[in-house]
C-alpha cells in the first residue's frame, strides 16, 4: 500500500518571514478544498437515502452537514492536495498587488 503524507500546508505554521495574510490564506485554502470535496461527495450521492425510514426535508438539510464534516476530515487527513495549490495561488496574487 502506498503511504500518503499529509500536505505540508496543514501542518506548517507561518514563520516570521511569512506575509501577515498567510494564516488567513492558509485557512481559506483549506476551507476551499473542503468545500470542493463536499460538492464532490454530494454529486456522488453521499447522504441520499432511499427507503421506508428515510427521506424528507430534514434529512436532506442535515446530510449537507455530514458531507461538510466528512470533507473537512478528508482535508485534515491529506485531502487531494488542492489546498496547497490554492494557497500558493493566493500568495502569488497578493505579491502582484
Amino acid at each position: 500500500m502506498i503511504g500518503i503524507s499529509p500536505p505540508s500546508l496543514l501542518h506548517s505554521a507561518p514563520d516570521a518571514a511569512s506575509p501577515p495574510n498567510a494564516r488567513a490564506a492558509r485557512e481559506a485554502a483549506l476551507k476551499l478544498e473542503a468545500s470542493f470535496l463536499s460538492e464532490m461527495l454530494k454529486a456522488a450521492g453521499l447522504g441520499e437515502r432511499q427507503g421506508d425510514f428515510s427521506g424528507g426535508t430534514g434529512e436532506a438539510q442535515f446530510a449537507s452537514f455530514q458531507r461538510d464534516a466528512i470533507a473537512m476530515q478528508m482535508v485534515r487527513a491529506g485531502g487531494l492536495g488542492l489546498a496547497e495549490h490554492f494557497f500558493n495561488a493566493m500568495m502569488e496574487a497578493s505579491h502582484e498587488h
